[in-house]
């Protein structure tokens, strides 16, 4: 009998294997297949030679990499621009879920909900030209309103002390309205008899925000918040690398832009995969340790 409903599973089951497969056929060549070059991290890697003719190094790339100067504060611009944009995309989103709950107009509210999900589809190459328009510091949106006002005006990208937040508040303005539908899916779920209970008792509001709204978020506000985790040593490379100059490399440059740099335009292929394979590990190691925090605390299980 088992044999028998093994064979009916397989029937019924086989077009959504071969469905499957390219995806999977996709995975194995671009994402295993290239485990094979992590070689190059422990070599002084010569294209001509490949990875079986050039020298082995051990761990001499590795050391180069913590020896070279400025790598101390491009880990630190990594992980104090990956945190501060987690933050800011866990609180701007669930703030303006809050409020938008809070409109009584359908129409109104699907209307935002498109205009902010919108930035959401568009690509780094595009919004890198559009902000560097508007963020210029002659004939930019920004400047010219800063002088209407009688400031000065501000070269947003190439001033290393604002380029860091102009990195953060961009990314959260591009993907926040993604996170505001998630927690507005998440409030819907929420049980309305009890907002009928708590007005009957008399609660105001704010007081069904707090008591009501919040609670019935917080597993999904949990979730998102352990598995944004992994993304600590993921500052954007897209976003900085169409922003960033050679002016705000202090405090502007990351893992991912030092790996280009290093890899593409030096020909320094052993210290960038060097560099790569450090934050691919320490990434790894976050990924986990986000998704036990998930599991133990929102309850959340990848299978």
């Amino acid at each position: 009998m088992k044999k028998g409903y093994a064979s009916r599973m397989w029937a019924r089951e086989w077009p959504m294997h071969l469905m499957m497969l390219p995806a999977v056929l996709l995975i194995v060549l671009f994402s295993y297949i290239p485990f094979a070059g992590l070689a190059i991290a422990f070599e002084r890697f010569n294209p001509s030679k490949g990875f079986f003719g050039s020298p082995f190094v051990g761990w001499d790339n590795f050391e180069y990499v913590v020896k070279m100067p400025g790598f101390g504060q491009v880990l630190w611009n990594t992980v104090y621009i990956a945190c501060m944009k987690i933050a800011g995309g866990l609180l701007v989103p669930v703030a303006f879920a809050l409020l938008l709950n809070e409109v009584v107009s359908t129409k109104f509210k699907r209307t935002v909900q498109t205009l902010i999900y919108l930035p959401h589809f568009l690509s780094w190459v595009i919004l890198g030209g559009v902000l560097t328009d508007i963020l210029s510091p002659s004939g930019g949106l920004v400047s010219s309103l800063l002088g209407w006002l009688g400031a000065d005006p501000v070269f947003f990208l190439g001033d290393e002390k604002t380029f860091p937040y102009v990195l953060v508040v961009t990314d959260i303005w591009k993907e926040f309205g993604f996170g505001t539908i998630i927690y507005l899916a998440a409030i819907t779920s929420i049980n309305p008899v009890l907002y009928e209970a708590a007005l009957c008792d008399g609660a105001s509001r704010w007081r069904q925000v707090w008591h009501i709204t919040l609670p019935g978020m917080a597993p999904i506000i949990v979730l998102m918040m352990t598995l944004s985790l992994g993304n600590v040593l993921n500052a954007g490379f897209d976003q900085v690398f169409n922003l960033y100059s050679p002016v705000v490399y202090r405090t502007g440059d990351i893992l991912d832009t030092l790996v280009y740099r290093l890899g593409l335009v030096d020909a320094q292929y052993g210290v960038a995969t060097a560099v790569g394979l450090f934050k691919s590990v320490v990434s790894s190691f976050c990924i986990v340790v986000s998704y036990i925090c998930a599991y133990r605390f929102a309850n959340y299980r990848i299978f």
